[in-house]
């Protein structure tokens, strides 16, 4: 990995953390265990709308029992908004079984303890461990897919075919490893703000000048 690429990352971190100073999970939660249900129920989804949701959903299920023992259909209902509602109850009733099954109730701490859980991915782990346990990870969702592959960090091709673990694999090599969870963060905040997926906002974007698919569009002639 060329030492360039490093050196412009870390140069996306500082211009990101002044656009971004409060940059940090978005999803409401007051434990572990609350933001890897919240997590579960984002996918497909805006943090908006699950907060929207678990604002009266941890106030009816206030822990792994209540949603291990909960009743799918009830449960579907509960969290319809979120979309995906039928995947979601299974994968959150079964991830609670087997918090309490394995771990005795408390929400594991390691990647291989939380991606063994049902229902829980790397994506989902790390954004746990980054943002309740204080562990870093890189979190590869749409928006780092998306804005990695314009900013030239990661294969274009493994992005475009959302390879999460390659493109995880690739920019744990630059980022580092203290800022895992902050960078995701960043770029999950660029993503919803400027570097969406339809009609980007290239000229207002911070990181114009360190962007190849911005400078490509802008220097562009439009026809």
């Amino acid at each position: 990995m060329s030492e360039e690429l490093k050196h412009r990352t870390v140069e996306i971190i500082r211009i990101l953390t002044e656009k971004y100073p409060d940059a940090t999970v978005t999803l409401d939660y007051d434990n572990p265990f609350q933001l890897l249900i919240s997590t579960i129920l984002a996918a497909q989804s805006t943090d908006v709308k699950v907060n929207e949701v678990t604002k009266t959903l941890y106030k009816k299920y206030r822990t792994p029992e209540d949603f291990a023992n909960a009743n799918p259909a009830e449960l579907e209902q509960d969290i319809h908004a979120t979309g995906f509602y039928h995947q979601k109850a299974r994968s959150i009733i079964e991830t609670s079984q087997d918090i309490i099954n394995q771990f005795g109730g408390r929400v594991p701490g390691t990647m291989e303890e939380l991606t063994n859980l049902r229902g829980v991915g790397r994506k989902t782990a790390n954004v746990v461990l980054g943002n309740a346990f204080g562990i870093p990870g890189v979190i590869v969702d749409t928006h780092m897919l998306r804005v990695s592959a314009r900013l030239g960090l990661v294969n274009r091709e493994d992005a475009a075919k959302k390879n999460a673990v390659k493109v995880e694999r690739q920019l744990m090599e630059i980022v580092p490893h203290k800022e895992w969870t902050h960078f995701s963060n960043l770029i999950l905040f660029l993503g919803r703000d400027i570097c969406t997926a339809r009609n980007p906002r290239h000229t207002e974007c911070p990181l114009l000048h360190l962007c190849p698919t911005g400078q490509a569009a802008i220097h562009t002639p439009r026809k």
